[in-house]
C-alpha cells in the first residue's frame, strides 16, 4: 500500500468518524427530546442558534462589501497559496490526533446517550 492509499484510507476513516459523531448527536437529541423539559431547553437552544446565525450572516454581508474587505480578500488569496504546502503537512501530522479526538468525543457522547436513555426508562413520567 503506498502513501497515497494510506492517506486516502485515513481520510475515509475521518469521514466515518464524523458520520458516527453525527449519528450519536442525532440519537442524543432524540433521546433528550423525549422529555418535555428537555424539549423546551432544546427549543430555547435552537432559537438562540438561529438568532446567532442571523446576526453573523448579517455581519459577514456588511463586512464583505467594504473596500477593506476587498483588500483583505486579495491578501488572503496570496497568503493561501504560500501556506498550502505547509497546511498539507500539518494535516498529515494532525490526522491521527483528529481521529483520536473524534473517537473520544463519540465515546463520551455514547455515554451521555446511555445515561439519558437510562434516566428516561427510570422515569416513566418523562414523556
Amino acid at each position: 500500500m503506498n502513501n497515497e492509499q494510506t492517506a486516502d484510507d485515513a481520510w475515509r476513516e475521518v469521514g466515518r468518524q464524523f458520520q458516527a459523531l453525527g449519528d450519536s448527536l442525532v440519537t442524543a437529541f432524540r433521546t433528550a427530546w423525549e422529555s418535555k423539559e428537555n424539549r423546551q431547553h432544546l427549543q430555547d437552544m435552537r432559537d438562540g442558534l438561529e438568532a446567532m446565525i442571523d446576526k453573523v450572516d448579517q455581519a459577514i454581508k456588511e463586512a464583505s462589501a467594504s473596500p477593506e474587505a476587498q483588500n483583505v480578500r486579495r491578501e488572503v488569496e496570496k497568503a493561501a497559496e504560500s501556506t498550502r504546502v505547509a497546511g498539507e503537512q500539518a494535516l498529515q501530522e494532525a490526522r491521527p490526533h483528529l481521529l483520536s479526538a473524534l473517537r473520544q468525543v463519540n465515546a463520551e457522547l455514547q455515554k451521555v446517550i446511555s445515561r439519558l436513555e437510562q434516566k428516561a426508562s427510570d422515569d416513566p413520567d418523562a414523556e
